[in-house]
């Protein structure tokens, strides 16, 4: 049988191989991780934001391909239906794929102004208004989850699409500082004591290369 590989690069700044490194974990299938240098001219590009297309990550399994993260989602989520990537009621799965599209297509003065950068650390750093809506807004979101589903993840016990889309928010929080009410807080540290989440974390740490553009607080 062909082996199932997942495309990532760096794990300090890319956000998007995160949540799909976290999918594969969450469905628990097996796979292997091809990593790409992320100072690759392409890579670097995806990285900051300047490709017109984002094909990393990149799932390949038993001869199928899938790139985009809520694609490799909804792919997972039918081959390991037991991993309940989707909530089981009709209209929190419907509520999940709503902010988890939400995340994959929007917040884009967080993504420019509050890049992801594991082995960052800015206590320092100033938010400006737009990236304050766009935190204001994605806390509304994690609040009227938690209070609906009843924790600890965003739709109660099982872990969803919805907390992998969400993890690197949770780093960036935590890269420059930004405050929180108690809630979100609490949710922001219970993803970052996932194992899975340790486990990437390290490895971002460890990373040799740097990229200029994302280290300096701007």
């Amino acid at each position: 049988m062909v082996p199932t590989t997942l495309t990532i690069t760096s794990k300090n700044y890319s956000s998007w191989s995160l949540r799909g490194w976290l999918l594969v974990r969450f469905a628990g299938l097996p796979f292997a991780e091809h990593v790409l240098p992320p100072d690759d001219p392409s890579t670097r590009a995806e990285i900051l934001l300047l490709s017109s297309s984002i094909l990393v990550p990149c799932l390949s399994h038993e001869g199928v391909r899938v790139w985009d993260t809520l694609a490799i989602a909804e792919y997972l989520n039918e081959v390991c239906p037991e991993a309940h990537l989707l909530p089981a009621d009709r209209a929190a799965r419907a509520h999940c794929r709503a902010i988890s599209g939400e995340m994959h297509s929007g917040f884009s003065a967080l993504r420019s102004s509050l890049p992801m950068n594991l082995r960052g650390n800015f206590p320092d750093f100033k938010v400006w208004s737009r990236a304050q809506a766009d935190i204001d807004r994605i806390c509304a979101i994690w609040r009227e989850c938690l209070d609906t589903y009843g924790g600890p993840f965003l739709f109660g016990a099982q872990r969803t699409i919805a907390d992998a889309m969400y993890a690197p928010v949770c780093t960036r929080f935590t890269t420059y500082h930004v405050k929180l009410d108690t809630v979100c807080q609490s949710y922001v540290d219970r993803i970052l004591a996932m194992p899975d989440m340790k486990d990437w974390i390290k490895a971002a740490k460890s990373e040799p290369i740097d990229i200029d553009e994302l280290d300096v607080e701007f």
